[in-house]
């Protein structure tokens, strides 16, 4: 059984902030000695814990000016079908099956509405076993994950890795 402590947990919430802060940086915002931060970081990729270091891209320098998020009902016996048919589609980000009034979230990243409509219309519609369709776009977004991080941190919560 692992457990994180505080001192875990100020490590992540660095990284989550800024996955390319230099371990001696850290080191002098959090106060503790550089190889005690290299030893967590190598203990936190062990236990699964830091899945991967990743980047932040800015889609709207890349040309995607909408993002969207389209709720899904699917005909259940054709559920891993139309996974793997939205799987193939190049404009969805992220795939999340979900409770509640739909099966699934697909979130959409495109250049224009043009392409949201063809995305959601003639691609995502036209898939057998898809029953219904709903499409949010997305107004504005704020990445709360470091929040998150250290509402842990302030509740010392005990979390056990397995």
């Amino acid at each position: 059984m692992n457990r994180l402590d505080e001192f875990d947990l100020k490590i992540l919430y660095e990284l989550v902030n800024n996955a390319a802060i230099s371990v001696p940086a850290m080191s002098r915002k959090i106060g503790v000695n550089t190889s005690v931060i290299y030893s967590r970081i190598k203990r936190l990729l062990k236990l699964g814990v830091i899945k991967k270091y990743t980047i932040v891209i800015d889609e709207k320098k890349l040309g995607i000016n909408i993002n969207a998020i389209v709720g899904i009902n699917r005909d259940p016996k054709e559920k891993q079908s139309v996974y793997e048919a939205i799987k193939k589609i190049p404009q969805v980000t992220l795939i999340s099956e979900v409770s509640g009034r739909f099966d699934m979230l697909v979130n959409i990243g495109v250049r224009n509405l043009e392409e949201l409509h063809d995305v959601v219309i003639n691609k995502i519609g036209k898939i057998d076993g898809i029953l219904n369709t709903e499409t949010f776009v997305e107004l504005y977004n704020v990445d709360n994950k470091g929040l998150y991080i250290k509402y842990l941190l302030e509740r010392q919560q005990n979390i056990v890795v397995k």
